[in-house]
């Protein structure tokens, strides 16, 4: 019998309490019906990996109290696609969730409370690597400085790439047969890793000898332009302006960080960007130009056709 209790107006209830139906490839865990709709599917892909679903659209603010203490470090990589929530641990630690944005987190052990916030609809994916998982990818020698003795620690809080939003879209789809479905998120959940990991091991003592601290965060400043504004964009040279520095050098920054130009990654977002709405809506071509900021829908059909090989109407109608 779950056990509901009211504290500082947020209702409280051990995630341990929650009911688990098992299905036949995973474990789902319901929210109580008196504190709104929602679940938590868990897969487990491999023994060093699991995969969580979170879709909750609470009617209270709710806490979900959880001890969890792992026999190894962990890492958990969190994808925020829709609202926000915050853990606060019992020491002290606090790790906030926030849509559009990947948090990366380490913890031995993990005992505090999930905390929700009434009639706001989350849904959250999250990725939970054990360190033999991140050793056989990454290698002993480039794991080793992300693990400490700190209960929790947020490693990484940024947007979430574009190559990963492609990935989770995928395997939220996940359109293939029931039999092949877990080799399936198996090779979806890597590619996202891989996306969303890879900024963590970048070459240090290459990056040192030519770019600063600096340097990064003001390519950084101008991805997040970028992500936000791409259906009106700013020139290159307003881009370097607000980011702090010049054409060139920015042209430079984002060839060294990112491997392509502004207008490189603009076009990315834009065409993954329609890409996602036709899969997902099946709308007009003419609506996801627009969307994106294509004045015209056949220079959109035009850039889409020669970034994914295929026309937008044969994503939409496919679909």
């Amino acid at each position: 019998m779950k056990k509901i209790e009211q504290n500082n107006t947020r209702w409280s209830v051990s995630i341990a309490d929650l009911a688990i139906q098992k299905k036949h490839d995973h474990l789902q865990q319901i929210l109580p019906d008196d504190l709104g709709i929602g679940h938590s599917n868990f897969f487990q892909l491999d023994q060093d990996l699991n995969y969580i679903e979170t879709h909750y659209s609470p009617c209270k603010n709710i806490s979900l109290s959880s001890q969890i203490n792992a026999d190894e470090p962990r890492l958990v990589v969190t994808l925020g696609l829709k609202g926000c929530s915050r853990f606060a641990a019992d020491r002290g630690d606090e790790v906030l969730f926030n849509e559009g944005y990947t948090t990366i987190t380490r913890f031995n052990s993990s005992n505090g409370k999930r905390q929700y916030e009434a009639n706001k609809e989350l849904q959250q994916l999250r990725f939970s690597l054990s360190k033999a998982c991140l050793n056989k990818y990454f290698g002993e020698s480039s794991t080793k400085e992300l693990f400490g003795n700190k209960s929790v620690h947020t490693l990484s809080y940024q947007p979430i790439s574009t190559q990963g939003l492609l990935a989770v879209q995928q395997l939220l789809t996940c359109n293939v047969p029931r039999q092949t479905k877990l080799i399936f998120m198996h090779g979806q959940a890597l590619s996202i890793l891989a996306s969303e990991l890879s900024h963590l091991f970048e070459n240090n003592d290459v990056e040192k000898s030519r770019y600063n601290k600096k340097d990064k965060e003001i390519a950084k400043s101008a991805r997040d332009i970028i992500y936000t504004e791409f259906k009106n964009p700013p020139s290159v040279d307003e881009l370097a302006k607000r980011a702090g520095t010049n054409q060139l050098e920015l042209k430079k920054l984002f060839h060294h960080f990112f491997n392509k130009t502004p207008y490189g990654l603009l076009l990315e977002v834009r065409m993954h960007t329609a890409y996602q709405l036709l899969e997902s809506t099946q709308c007009h071509v003419s609506v996801a130009a627009d969307c994106v900021g294509y004045h015209h829908a056949s220079n959109f059909s035009t850039a889409f056709v020669r970034f994914f090989g295929v026309s937008p109407k044969y994503v939409s109608k496919k679909h």
